[in-house]
C-alpha cells in the first residue's frame, strides 16, 4: 500500500565549482544551520517524508536533522569501483529506499530557500499529473515530483543524466508558485552570498543579516 509522498534531498554531488575551504553543503547558512541542515529543515517543514541520499562524508551532517533510517548512502562520485555514479543513480538509490510512497519530489540539497508550501502544493498536484515542476513567473525549477506510475522508470536511472528523459517523455505540468527560492542553488560562494542576501527574514535575522 502506498504511503505518504516522499521528498527525495539529493546531497551526493563533488560541488566541485566551490572552492572555498568546505563543500558547500556544509557551509553556514542560517545562522550555525549548514546549506544542507537548512534545505533539510524547509523540507521537513513540509510534513512530507524525507529521505537523504549522500555520500559518507556527509551522512552524519544528514542524520542531524532526519532519522538514520531516512539516510540512503552511496558512493562517491570518481569511485573506480561504481560506475554511473551521478543525478540519475542518487535519484535511482532514494527512490528504491521507498518504494511504496504515493509519489517522490527531487530536490536538490543545495537549495536552502524552496519554501515548505511549494513542496506541499507539489506534491498535491501528483494525484493529477504524472510529473510536476514547481515554476516561478514561468521558470522552471525544483522540486519536481513524479507519480507512482514512474517507479519502475526512476529506479533504473543511472549516471548524471537525472530525471530529464521522463519530463521530455510524459506531459510535465508546471504550477506557477511565488517561490523565488526554487530557482536559487548554491554553486559558488557568490551564490552563497546571494542565497543569503535573498532568504526570507526569519533565516536573515538567525543570520544576522539585514535587509
Amino acid at each position: 500500500m502506498a504511503t505518504t509522498r516522499t521528498v527525495i534531498v539529493l546531497a551526493a554531488g563533488g560541488g566541485t565549482r566551490f572552492i572555498a575551504d568546505s563543500h558547500k553543503l556544509a557551509a553556514r547558512f542560517s545562522g550555525e544551520a549548514s546549506v544542507l541542515a537548512t534545505t533539510l529543515g524547509q523540507a521537513i517543514a513540509s510534513h512530507l517524508h524525507v529521505v537523504v541520499v549522500t555520500t559518507e562524508p556527509f551522512a552524519d551532517l544528514a542524520r542531524q536533522s532526519v532519522a538514520a533510517r531516512d539516510v540512503v548512502v552511496v558512493p562517491e562520485v570518481g569511485d573506480t569501483g561504481s560506475p554511473g555514479l551521478g543525478m540519475g543513480y542518487s535519484i535511482s538509490a532514494g527512490v528504491s529506499a521507498r518504494p511504496h510512497a504515493a509519489g517522490w519530489l527531487i530536490l536538490p540539497g543545495d537549495m536552502p530557500l524552496v519554501q515548505p508550501s511549494t513542496l506541499v502544493a507539489v506534491a498535491r498536484l501528483l494525484d493529477h499529473h504524472a510529473v510536476v515542476y514547481a515554476q516561478h513567473r514561468g521558470k522552471r525549477g525544483h522540486p519536481v515530483g513524479f507519480g507512482p506510475e514512474l517507479y519502475s522508470e526512476l529506479v533504473a536511472l543511472s549516471g548524471d543524466e537525472g530525471a530529464r528523459r521522463l519530463i521530455a517523455r510524459y506531459p510535465a505540468f508546471g504550477v506557477e508558485l511565488d517561490d523565488p527560492g526554487i530557482l536559487i542553488d548554491i554553486d559558488t560562494e557568490d551564490d552563497l552570498e546571494s542565497a543569503r542576501r535573498a532568504a526570507p527574514p526569519a533565516l536573515r535575522a538567525a543570520d544576522g543579516v539585514r535587509p
